[in-house]
């Protein structure tokens, strides 16, 4: 059932938390945050599922 050998996906984890860290960096933006700081943010929650994913 779970496959501890299983190839992992970079592509897929990085997508997954920039659309999830994204979308509501986005809304923020609409509400007048800098947009720096929420590029700032999206990209911390790649780099840091990127770094999850790899080493989990």
């Amino acid at each position: 059932m779970y496959n501890k050998d299983a190839k992992k996906d970079w592509l897929v984890a990085a997508v997954t938390a920039g659309i999830g860290a994204g979308v509501p960096a986005y809304i923020a933006v609409l509400q007048g945050q800098n947009p720096l700081i929420a590029l700032a943010i999206t990209g911390f929650a790649v780099i840091l599922a990127l770094v999850i994913d790899h080493y989990w």
